[in-house]
């Protein structure tokens, strides 16, 4: 391997073990290639969302302009030189990847600088198809699975992860001058019938994730696992504080993540499960 591609992805590593805390158990059930390749994909995630979220004084949308020239040009056959992408090409290449969901992840962050609130459902489910279902279309293309079904699958448990996160982090949104409550649902129930309805709406997505799980390879199904009650368990989170996160975050125990590790193991890697 070329030693500044090894550089390369010992930054991407960094990233992703800083950011994103269920890559590492799920990690440990896949090929160290296919572990490689989302660790470079969730470190291009994690840095599109860095530049979208922490620019300082009103440079996020410039920054995100030549972060996307950057992408395009990836694309277009020019080699990159920011670490992420620098990596991240080898695995677009061997999957042949398209453009449009890092591209899409971009759009969703330049949205996120002039968009601050959301009046209907079909807005900002319009936003989630930018801002989440990529990751998972991406995910997908590493473990060679590209059916328009399964697509459809993933697009519905990305977006249920994400209402769930939005409906817990209220208080750090309106910290940064966004809400992604619906309108219609607040001025309906006020804040908490708001993020009551997101919950609920997120329960019913992320139910297609066990209908998912059974048409991936078993590795990639550890994780949508993870992912699946990961998110249900935060639903959980925010409905035992009366889903009053406009004060407080609500947050999922160690033991209880510890248990949600276990389940996944036994439910996707017991003979016969799913085979």
């Amino acid at each position: 391997m070329n030693l500044n591609l090894e550089a390369a992805d010992l930054y991407c590593r960094a990233l992703t073990r800083r950011h994103y805390e269920n890559f590492s158990v799920a990690s440990r059930f896949v090929d160290a290639r296919t572990r490689r390749d989302l660790s470079r994909i969730y470190a291009y995630c994690r840095t599109t969302d860095d530049l979208g979220d922490e620019s300082p004084g009103g440079s996020a949308l410039p920054r995100l302009e030549r972060w996307r020239g950057e992408v395009e040009g990836l694309f277009g056959g020019t080699q990159p030189v920011h670490p992420v992408l620098f990596a991240l090409a080898d695995t677009i290449e061997r999957h042949a990847m398209t453009a449009r969901p890092f591209l899409d992840l971009i759009a969703a962050n330049v949205q996120d600088q002039v968009v601050k609130r959301y009046a209907t459902w079909d807005e900002l489910i319009g936003y989630c198809r930018l801002s989440a279902a990529p990751v998972g279309r991406m995910v997908l293309s590493v473990f060679g699975v590209r059916g328009a079904g399964e697509e459809r699958l993933s697009d519905d448990v990305c977006i249920g992860l994400q209402l769930a996160n939005h409906a817990q982090d209220v208080s750090r949104d309106e910290a940064m001058g966004r809400r992604y409550l619906v309108d219609g649902d607040v001025a309906a129930g006020g804040t908490a019938g708001a993020a009551r309805a997101m919950v609920e709406r997120a329960r019913t997505l992320l139910a297609s994730a066990e209908a998912l799980e059974r048409r991936v390879p078993r590795p990639l199904r550890l994780q949508l696992a993870l992912y699946r009650m990961g998110g249900l368990a935060i639903c959980d989170a925010i409905a035992a504080m009366g889903y009053k996160t406009e004060h407080e975050r609500p947050s999922v125990s160690a033991p209880t993540k510890v248990s949600l590790v276990v389940r996944a193991a036994l439910q996707t890697l017991a003979p016969g499960r799913l085979a």
